[in-house]
């Protein structure tokens, strides 16, 4: 029961990339909004990483799993993501890649690449207290809707059709739901200490993902006041937090 949790709360962590999509593809949605919403998500990750992973880890598996989790995932989306951009995949978060000669199927990959470590790690979440981490599903929710807004509204500038662009992202929706499922199956019964180095795990990539992508991103589109904007992010996702 607690498995087909964890997937349907992947699956909502990664409802808004469909949103998104549908948003990019039927609104007109200005560039800088785009890159301040992007901000607000990426604070929220930020203090997610920080206060639902990395402690959480350091709490079970101490110093030496956290460690070793975090430098793994680090390195892990660092050489995932370097194969993805020799692919054309450098700026998948932009409406302007693909008008740049960007790859749809490096979209694709690059989305699945940022959202898998979000998504294990909503499943993994549940693992022990049997309670789903609900600031976690808010956080991945709102770092993800950007991506699939802008990228959409690119793909269909490029002439992709309406029926490619959402099947490409509901793929995506239920990779993402998998993750979660796989997430917590796979860790279900392991120690502490292999939970702990998950967690971290997946803390490191989404980390990486944040300072490669999303942040670079965030202040091209939205200038200078992204700063303000990430901050109130953080602290609205501790505020959250100390709440759950």
């Amino acid at each position: 029961m607690e498995a087909l949790e964890a997937a349907l709360w992947g699956f909502l962590g990664a409802a808004s990339l469909l949103i998104g999509a549908f948003v990019g593809l039927y609104a007109r949605v200005s560039q800088r909004t785009i890159g301040l919403v992007m901000a607000l998500g990426a604070g929220v990750l930020i203090s997610s990483v920080a206060f639902e992973l990395v402690e959480e880890a350091y709490g079970s598996g101490g110093f030496d799993a956290t460690s070793v989790g975090l430098i793994l995932g680090a390195v892990s989306f660092f050489v995932a993501d370097l194969a993805v951009t020799r692919r054309a995949g450098k700026r998948r978060k932009s409406s302007r890649m693909h008008e740049e000669g960007g790859s749809s199927t490096a979209i694709a990959v690059g989305a699945l690449m940022d959202g898998v470590p979000e998504s294990a790690a909503i499943g993994i979440s549940l693992i022990g207290s049997g309670v789903v981490s609900w600031v976690m599903v808010v956080a991945v929710f709102l770092s993800n809707a950007p991506e699939a807004l802008s990228a959409a509204a690119g793909m269909k500038r490029a002439g992709h059709s309406t029926a490619y662009v959402l099947g490409l992202w509901g793929g995506v929706v239920v990779a993402s739901a998998v993750s979660a499922l796989l997430g917590y199956l796979f860790l279900a019964g392991a120690s502490e200490n292999i939970v702990a180095g998950m967690q971290a795990f997946a803390a490191g990539a989404i980390l990486s993902m944040l300072a490669s992508t999303m942040m670079p991103e965030a202040y091209e589109e939205g200038g200078a006041v992204v700063g303000l904007v990430t901050s109130a992010g953080f602290l609205l996702a501790f505020v959250l937090s100390r709440l759950e």
